[in-house]
């Protein structure tokens, strides 16, 4: 987890709120925030409004090396209608609570974990159906690796519900 933020007792209170949990790393810049990104950060917790580089900008150059982390704006602007273009997560304004923070933290994870679920279980899903297009049912059923992927779909399919469930994901969401 990688805390991006230029006040720097803020930035320290969130990492203490943190660092039980997790691992953090901390920033107290958009500089050093971009220096410290890695493909080892899952989420960023980032300040929109910073002095050089924005939070923005720092968002920007995630999206430009295709990262593949969470991002939440921790910060004291106020939402309005251009969050919806930027390549964020979810959105805390300040101030927030170790409560709020470590349930951003949670959450955010269940996304990521529930995400990767989701594209696994779609991949198997369309595997399947080649199977059933090109085998007949009798090879199906004497294949154990065709039981096997059968298995995998039902319980990816039981903990994908599980989390949508969790995330209060409703069933229409999911359409592809």
């Amino acid at each position: 987890m990688l805390v991006v933020e230029d006040e720097q007792h803020l930035a320290d209170l969130y990492t203490d709120y943190l660092a039980d949990r997790y691992e953090v790393l901390t920033a107290y810049s958009g500089e050093e925030g971009i220096a410290r990104l890695s493909t080892d950060v899952d989420v960023v917790l980032l300040d929109r409004r910073m002095p050089v580089v924005s939070g923005n900008e720092v968002l920007a150059e995630i999206e430009e090396r295709g990262l593949r982390c969470r991002v939440a704006m921790v910060t004291a602007v106020n939402p309005d209608f251009d969050i919806i273009g930027i390549g964020i997560d979810d959105y805390l304004v300040k101030p927030v609570t170790r409560d709020d923070l470590c349930s951003l933290v949670e959450r955010l994870s269940k996304v990521a974990t529930y995400n990767d679920k989701l594209q696994t279980l779609t991949s198997k899903k369309l595997k399947r159906n080649v199977l059933r297009v090109e085998k007949s049912p009798a090879e199906l059923e004497d294949s154990d690796r065709y039981q096997q992927l059968e298995a995998d779909i039902e319980a990816l399919a039981d903990s994908v519900d599980e989390l949508a469930t969790d995330l209060d994901v409703e069933k229409s969401d999911l359409r592809l």
